[in-house]
């Protein structure tokens, strides 16, 4: 059964649940975690998100990832496979909630960079936040049952304020 796309309101809670969640990554992989970040609409505070915590755990290689997939599968953790990118594994977990969705990426890789400009943007850009905000409420409503069609749906506005964000860097 398709899972309900549900924005709610901001929950200072997330962030501490991040806190709780990567402590325990760091347990389950003590020698290969090089950083463990936040990533999402609930790292950006007072953001309307999905109750669902999104996290890049960053590994030193490919390799690192590979080796590390079936420690997170064992602590729970259902294998959602390298669905947008290569090298990049991706795991939910829904048993608790907020849910977990954990993303093992190698260091350097460029859709980890992507997603920190994002998040970084949205914390430091108010405007960009409550826009951002707003079309995930519109999308959430027309795509209620299709989280792959809302995600799909938000793309160009994601990819827009990245670019901002990069020629802000320059």
């Amino acid at each position: 059964m398709p899972q309900r796309v549900e924005i709610v309101a901001y929950d200072p809670a997330w962030s501490l649940r991040f806190l709780e969640i990567a402590d325990t990554i760091r347990n389950l992989l003590p020698d290969s975690v090089l950083s463990i970040h936040h990533i999402g609409s609930t790292a950006v505070p007072g953001l309307a998100a999905k109750p669902l915590i999104d996290i890049d755990i960053i590994l030193p290689t490919a390799q690192h990832v590979l080796a590390a997939c079936p420690i997170i599968e064992a602590a729970g953790y259902e294998p959602r496979g390298n669905r947008y990118d290569a090298d990049i594994f991706a795991f939910m977990k829904r048993s608790e909630t907020p849910g977990q969705r954990v993303y093992l990426c190698p260091e350097s890789h460029d859709t980890h960079r992507r997603r920190m400009l994002f998040r970084d943007h949205l914390r430091t850009n108010p405007r960009t936040a409550a826009e951002y905000q707003a079309l995930k409420q519109s999308l959430a409503d027309q795509f209620e049952y299709d989280g792959d069609g809302y995600t799909a749906a938000k793309a160009s506005f994601v990819n827009a304020v990245i670019g901002r964000a990069q020629r802000e860097q320059r």
